[in-house]
């Protein structure tokens, strides 16, 4: 059972906390946790490219030439796709890159995050987060307190605005509530912060 040091908002560690097998202590698969990667990133694609063909751009509704007679190539269109100004053959179009995966995989490739996170010592878990009122100059302070100078994800039990707002303007940081934790979040923050609520939210889904 996998064992963390629990600290308060100051940064000083007030004892342990021992964390699930099961979520935190599982063997960390790279295979599905790249699959989870890249289909969290398709699904952020827009896909709203877009090119003209040539039944969409402008003009060349006349035929240029005769059929016959001429010596040069038939054309039926200035706006062919060999023309200057024609359309544009097989160009990108708007589509969605989104798909999905099983359910049993999505699960398996949080868990390796969340694992990975423990085993590379990039976990912190506090025992509360909370301000009185919306104050980046405290964020900042129990940020520095727990030795954070890098990209960060807080995890909170349930959403508190008072501490989403706190940490809106650092750079680096980003808020999540226990049921918003992700894959992607997960591998590109250096450290993960998560309150002890959270850490129990977080073992009553996935254990």
């Amino acid at each position: 059972m996998p064992k963390v040091a629990l600290y308060n908002q100051t940064g000083a560690q007030v004892g342990e906390i021992d964390l699930a097998d099961s979520v935190f202590g599982i063997e960390v698969n790279n295979a599905v946790l790249y699959d989870a990667i890249v289909m969290q990133q398709a699904s952020l694609r827009q896909g709203t490219h877009d090119v003209k063909n040539r039944s969409e751009v402008r003009g060349g509704g006349r035929k240029p030439w005769r059929q016959k007679g001429t010596g040069r190539a038939r054309q039926g269109s200035i706006r062919s796709p060999q023309w200057k100004g024609g359309g544009v053959v097989f160009g990108p179009t708007p589509r969605k890159y989104g798909y999905k995966l099983n359910r049993k995989v999505r699960r398996l490739a949080l868990l390796s995050a969340l694992t990975s996170k423990v085993q590379n010592n990039e976990l912190l878990v506090l025992e509360a987060l909370n301000f009185n009122a919306p104050k980046t100059k405290e964020m900042k302070s129990v940020l520095t307190g727990l030795n954070v100078d890098r990209k960060v994800l807080i995890v909170t039990a349930d959403y508190d605005q008072n501490v989403a707002l706190s940490a809106r303007n650092i750079a680096g940081a980003k808020i999540v509530d226990a049921a918003g934790i992700n894959v992607l979040d997960l591998v590109k923050h250096d450290k993960v912060i998560v309150t002890k609520d959270a850490v129990a939210k977080v073992e009553e889904v996935l254990a």
